[in-house]
């Protein structure tokens, strides 16, 4: 290990210079020689490190993105080569270097931190061995090796023999509780951020070898953290267990207002964003138009998740414009324009008037013009007519059209008179 960090001396001094100068700060607040002084500095020194490194974690989202937008095309080649894994994958590197993209670009941060790293470790290996490196004088060795972390010396690790750790003034078993607490966390926060990646991040309609890749990422790299954490000065587990709960935080920030189409993130922000616009009616934040311009740029090959939010719109009388924006539905407005207008009666939308329900006897006799709704009044029930009357009583056309010019007039004249031309009908179906 001592020779891997050699070669990262460059930039020792850097570091060290760093950590000196937020000891300063931190030594007039806590004292010196405190572990807080000391343990402060090295999560500054992290904090500082991962803010340098927020472009290179954007132009991380930003390639990942680009490998989601690839997974259509991913899984034709799937599809094309289910039973030739060697062709898939030669088709799938073809994919990448036409595009682009590269599937191990979520290791860009770490990679970029490694030099940092080791640069760490490199100066609190020469604390514990009591030697100077980088800006670090011997007044300032000497207060490194007084500070302690919860009882467990600056540069101690589990490995360490009990005279070594008598040395710093501190006990084997504080030291080893310490260093195994530390390294669980450590372990722990890589595990958990890695699973939130791979179960709420992820398009699982699609098997890629890059969802492969951070399946075996999520188990293998607690397993080297736990493994080498045994190895690690305190300072680093500080460190390294700092940087993982920063990783872990922007994480959840990316998942929770960037999430990656077609995961089980996107259902959620989707489904919030539905009853966020819904309710004010528009969008006010620039995020979310981004992603709204994106799914309307989509078209037919929207996902479910973004179908559902377009047709939740919908129903809600709203939609999405090609910039992001989200208006009220042509429809819709026309649709309350109609429901607004007054009845003659002035007393809001008009009616509908379901018709009469016909009585069986109506039913019977075919109901023709509503005989019994028609009738004037007192006008003799036995004018109505019936199926029993013959086939040559039925009026024929020219006095049915006679009948219908003056329809009132030739009633009334018959049921006067008390006269009907034609053949009488019987009085009784039992006198036939």
């Amino acid at each position: 290990m001592d020779t891997i960090a050699s070669l990262f001396s460059f930039i020792t001094t850097p570091v060290s210079w760093v950590i000196v100068q937020f000891h300063k700060v931190y030594g007039a607040i806590f004292g010196p020689d405190t572990g807080w002084a000391w343990g402060l500095s090295i999560v500054s020194l992290v904090i500082l490190i991962r803010i340098c490194l927020i472009p290179l974690f954007v132009k991380q989202i930003k390639s990942t993105r680009a490998m989601q937008t690839l997974q259509p095309e991913m899984k034709k080649i799937q599809e094309r080569y289910k039973n030739d894994k060697q062709r898939q994958s030669e088709e799938m590197m073809k994919l990448y270097k036409e595009t682009g993209t590269n599937p191990l670009s979520s290791c860009l941060p770490i990679l970029a931190q490694s030099p940092f790293f080791f640069a760490l470790y490199h100066v609190l290996n020469g604390i514990a061995n009591n030697d100077t490196i980088g800006v670090i004088n011997e007044s300032l060795l000497a207060s490194a090796q007084k500070a302690h972390i919860f009882g467990a010396p600056l540069a101690a690790k589990f490995t360490d023999s009990a005279a070594d750790v008598s040395a710093l003034d501190a006990s084997l078993t504080t030291v080893r509780i310490v260093t195994a607490v530390m390294i669980v966390m450590m372990s722990a926060s890589q595990f958990f951020t890695q699973r939130q990646l791979m179960t709420k991040n992820v398009d699982t309609t699609v098997k890629t070898p890059f969802m492969q890749q951070q399946k075996m990422l999520m188990y293998v790299f607690p397993v080297m953290f736990a493994v080498f954490g045994i190895n690690f000065p305190v300072g680093v587990l500080v460190y390294w267990l700092t940087t993982n709960v920063w990783t872990m935080g922007q994480q959840m920030y990316v998942i929770h207002n960037n999430p990656t189409p077609g995961s089980k993130a996107q259902a959620a922000y989707l489904e919030r964003l539905t009853k966020h616009v819904t309710h004010h009616g528009k969008v006010r934040r620039r995020s979310e138009k981004t992603i709204v311009k994106a799914i309307v740029a989509k078209g037919r090959d929207r996902n479910e998740f973004e179908r559902k939010f377009i047709n939740a719109l919908s129903k809600a009388g709203l939609a999405a414009q090609a910039d992001g924006a989200v208006i009220k539905s042509e429809s819709q407005a026309a649709a309350q324009a109609e429901d607004g207008t007054p009845t003659t009666g002035g007393t809001g939308t008009a009616k509908r008037q379901q018709p009469k329900r016909q009585s069986k006897s109506q039913r019977q006799s075919g109901g023709a013009t509503g005989a019994g709704a028609a009738k004037p009044a007192g006008e003799p029930t036995s004018l109505s007519k019936s199926d029993d009357e013959p086939e040559d009583a039925k009026p024929a056309p020219a006095k049915k059209a006679a009948q219908k010019q003056q329809p009132g007039a030739g009633t009334r004249s018959k049921a006067q008179s008390g006269q009907r031309k034609g053949p009488q009908r019987p009085k009784s179906p039992s006198k036939k």
